[in-house]
Formats: structure tokens, sequence, C-alpha cells
């Protein structure tokens, strides 16, 4: 029971390790990419939190697998760097038994990759989904950062606002519009005190400004014409285009369930396959752990790499197989598994007397 609980938290420490540090990296990069989309005015910097927030789940869910693959290579390695794993042979700790402890590791980590990828992912994407179309209709005032020359969603004008009061008046706005390509020597700018957005019915919007003046004419002339206006107004977003109907991505896991189609098929053993794959890999990672001293903890950690790049890139290939149906729904995503099973299984019982005398049997048909 000692060295069971010491295999264990050992390998847990490494994998909680490594998937806090992919975690943080990744979300940083989702940061840095939705706060760009923010700053661009695509989105209502409101939202930028629960954009991130939303990506967490469905992160999660890719990143357990290999963070557990990866623990293991990693606690196992230093096993065999500080000579740790060879006491325990000397004791009787056979590798087979240290497979079997890290196979009960596994079940807990594939029950709870289990439960984010088939039930809270799905629920975050579709959150998500409706998060963009929220930032989509609220992209109106909340889009417009004072103090800041943009362009409005239709290209058709350039705005500048002063500052945005708490009841979403506009104070002070600057409008240059964009004139047609023959006459892009006009000019034809606009000043107001302040002003506000409209959304109409029909699904545009309109920007409204109050008590300002209009100066027309061309770059070349100084004529320049100037018109006072009580009101003005501009559209400045075109009727949105209509929204496709959602990817079976984010279709709860119960929906997908009743759904025959071959896209709903395909997405349900996605899902399966995920959590799935952390007991093959755990297979895998145990035997494949095993360095030369000499070697280093990183000794093995290229080929690991190469397998588990091999093993998902397989596993997404049968999937856009599957979805374009130009593979049996029975055979969908298992006979990746079925693969990476007997490789497990053959690593595992390579020095055993099995695996021993399987050899010998092979040279003799030879």
């Amino acid at each position: 029971m000692l060295i069971f609980r010491y295999l264990i938290k050992e390998t847990l420490k490494s994998q909680l390790a490594i998937f806090l540090i992919l975690m943080a990296i990744f979300i940083t990069l989702r940061f840095v990419r939705v706060l760009g989309d923010a700053s661009d005015g695509d989105i209502p910097a409101g939202l930028v939190l629960g954009f991130l927030g939303l990506y967490a789940p469905i992160l999660a869910s890719l990143v357990l697998p290999i963070s557990a693959y990866l623990g293991i290579m990693l606690a196992h390695g230093r096993f065999y760097v500080d000579s740790e794993m060879t006491i325990m042979r000397a004791c009787g700790i056979s590798e087979w038994y240290i497979a079997r402890v890290m196979l009960f590791l596994s079940l807990f980590i594939m029950c709870l990759t289990g439960f984010i990828t088939l039930y809270l992912a799905p629920s975050a994407a579709e959150s998500e989904y409706l998060l963009q179309e929220k930032a989509r209709n609220e992209a109106g005032i909340s889009a417009l950062i004072p103090g800041r020359f943009q362009q409005t969603g239709n290209e058709k004008a350039v705005i500048f606002v002063h500052d945005i009061a708490p009841n979403d008046r506009l104070d002070r706005v600057f409008l240059s519009q964009n004139q047609p390509d023959d006459t892009d020597t006009g000019v034809r700018v606009v000043y107001a005190d302040e002003g506000y957005i409209q959304n109409n019915e029909d699904g545009t919007r309109s920007l409204v400004l109050q008590e300002g003046v209009q100066y027309e004419g061309t770059q070349a002339a100084l004529n320049y014409r100037k018109v006072e206006f009580d009101e003005y107004q501009i559209q400045i977003a075109d009727e949105p285009a209509e929204q496709p109907r959602r990817k079976v991505s984010v279709l709860p896991t119960t929906e997908l369930w009743d759904d025959n189609s071959i896209e709903a098929r395909a997405e349900l053993q996605w899902r399966i396959a995920i959590p799935l794959s952390i007991p093959f890999l755990t297979l895998i990672a145990v035997p494949l752990a095993a360095v030369d001293p000499r070697q280093g903890r990183f000794g093995k950690m290229l080929p690991a790499i190469l397998l588990y790049l091999g093993y998902f890139l397989l596993l997404l290939a049968s999937r856009r197989v599957l979805a374009d149906g130009k593979l049996p729904i029975q055979l969908g995503l298992w006979w990746v598994h079925g693969i990476m099973l007997i490789i497990g299984i053959g690593l595992i019982f390579r020095d055993r007397k099995t695996g021993t005398e399987f050899r010998a049997w092979l040279l003799r048909k030879k």
C-alpha cells in the first residue's frame, strides 16, 4: 500500500504540473486573441472574460489526456534516473504491478475527462455560441472605444467619440464618411455635440447625431460647404447575414444519442474517444518511460510525443473520414484504439516470460 500511494502521489504531481502549465499557455494565447478582437471592436470588451471562461472546459478536455500521458513519462523517468525503479524491482515490484496502479489512476482521470467532454465542454460550446450571438447584437455602443478612431461595420465611415456617457449617449462625435472610388478626392466630415446608436427593426444599426455641422468639398479646393443640422443619421452596420445552423460540436450529448446522422455519430464517437484514450496511453507510457540512468528522464520523450501525435492525428483523420461517410459507423474510431491497445500490450509483455517466449517462437519460425 505504501508503494501504491507513493506511485500515485508522484505521478499525480507531475500530471497536475503539466496540466497547469499547458492550460496557462493556451489560455494566455486565447486571451491575446480575444483581447485583439475586443480592441478591434469585433466583440464588446465586457465579454472577454466570458469567452475565456467558456473556453477553459473545452481546452481542459483536450489537455487532460496529454498531461496524464506526459506526467507518467516524467515521473517514472525520474524513478529510473534516481534508481528508485531498480530498488522496487529488487523488492519484487514488477512493471505489470506498476502498470495496474497507473491504470487505476487513469480510470479516475478518464471519468473526470469523460464528464468534461460529454457534458461540460458541449455546454460551454453552446454558451460560447450564444455569447457570440450576443456580441453581434451588442456590437453597437459597446464596440465603440472613446478616444479612438474606428471604422464602422459596413466600412462607410470612420468614427471618433470623445466620451460615452453612462446612459450610452455619445459626447463630441467626429465622423468622416468614405466617398465612392470615382470621387476619392471628396471630403465629407461631420462633427456633432452628441449622438447615439439606434438599432433598427431590420437588423441594421444607425448612428444618429444631434446639434452638429457638416463640411463637404474637395481636397484641392478651399470652398468647403458648411451645413448645420439638428439631426443627422447614417447607417453604420448592414443587416446581418442569416446565421448558419449550429454545429454538432455544440449539441448536448443527449441530443447526439438520438441523432442518427453521420455527423452526429462522428461527433459522439469523438467525445467518447478523448477520455477512452487515457487508459491506452497509460499502457504505452509505463513501459516507454523505462530509461537508462545516463539518458536522463527525457531520454524517450521525443518518441513518446511522436507516438501521441500519431494517435490523435489518426483519431482526427478518422473522425473527418467518418463524418464524410467514407468509413463504416461500426468501425468508426475504434480501430485506432485497437492499434494503440495492441502496442501497449506488446510493450508491457515484451520483457515478461510470455513476451520472451513469443519472441523466441517468432525467431524459430524464421
